[in-house]
């Protein structure tokens, strides 16, 4: 039982490491999104800035740092957010479209996961007494 969250760890870790850099190196065509669709209008406004080529530079990173046991926790919270979007494009932009496909819902699932045993490391993040100064 020891051994499941650093499979976990590593299969997170794993794919968001290989979806960005597929992304970053260009090794597949990325096929556009139906022309005039709300994801099209999405891409067209943050395509250009480098938005996405700095969420693919901080998925590749939170991949490794969740990859390894050691710093887990921060991969995790660099990856959050990062997740949080992507669920919040598949609600708000395409309409639900997407938001219940099985790799979704994987990487979902890892993450609470991992979020769950790493638990006590958060909890001081969240501790609400008052520091004694």
């Amino acid at each position: 039982m020891k051994y499941v969250p650093v499979i976990a760890g590593v299969l997170l870790g794993f794919v968001f490491v290989a979806s960005g850099l597929v992304v970053l190196l260009k090794l597949v065509p990325m096929p556009p999104p139906p022309e005039g669709s709300a994801a099209a209008h999405f891409m067209a406004a943050f395509g250009p800035t480098g938005y996405f080529t700095f969420v693919k530079i901080l998925e590749v990173v939170g991949g490794i740092l969740v990859a390894i046991p050691r710093t887990r926790n921060f991969g995790l919270l660099v990856l959050g957010p990062i997740i949080i979007n992507i669920l919040a494009f598949h609600h708000f932009v395409t309409q639900g479209a997407g938001l219940f496909d099985p790799p979704l819902l994987v990487i979902v699932a890892l993450a609470l996961y991992l979020l769950w045993v790493g638990r006590k490391a958060f909890a001081n993040l969240i501790n609400t007494r008052a520091v004694k100064q």
